[in-house]
């Protein structure tokens, strides 16, 4: 999708954006039918290719969880209850949030999936709108993150070995001087 006379100038398809902690690419996420802004790459926990949907923690005040709950008999969401997530403007269903889900899927339940192809994207960067279906959200594996927690906890912790030292031996000094 292309306006004319605004700042969005190219239409992009099949872009990749980079893992989490190499993200530069800051992305807002868009009702496909009206264009409300429901929510942005900052809050993004990543993709749930099974149900084409993007998994996100926090969404704006513009989606709207439905009071009635719902049961999945059917697909990846069989034995599940969830509530539909409504655009505020329009009305359209944007995605869903699971409230109860077998073990498989215990890690996007209370999470907003926004479907993918009732969502556009428009990437900051490069003030463009593509169509959500286009792009990944791949995150860093999460053991990837620990070790490298664990890397910088570990240089903090030599740096103040070394610097404990210094200060021993400035102690000593000046007790020496006495």
């Amino acid at each position: 999708m292309e306006f004319n006379e605004s700042l969005l100038t190219q239409c992009m398809n099949d872009v990749k954006l980079p893992a989490d902690g190499e993200r530069k690419q800051w992305v807002t996420f868009h009702c496909e039918r009206c264009k409300t802004v429901l929510g942005d790459s900052l809050d993004v926990c990543g993709d749930v290719r099974c149900m084409d949907s993007i998994m996100c923690i926090k969404v704006t005040n513009d989606v709207v969880i439905s009071g009635e709950l719902e049961s999945g008999h059917k697909g990846e969401i069989a034995n599940c209850i969830y509530s539909s997530l409504k655009c505020r403007t329009c009305g359209c269903t944007v995605g869903k949030v699971i409230h109860s889900a077998p073990s498989r899927l215990a890690v996007i339940r209370s999470t907003f999936l926004l479907h993918k192809a009732n969502i556009s994207c428009y990437i900051l960067n490069s003030c463009s709108m593509v169509k959500a279906s286009t792009l990944t959200f791949d995150l860093k594996p999460l053991r990837e993150s620990i070790k490298e927690v664990k890397r910088q906890c570990k240089a903090q912790f030599d740096q103040m070995t070394r610097i404990k030292s210094r200060l021993a031996d400035m102690s000593v000094a000046s007790e020496s001087d006495k």
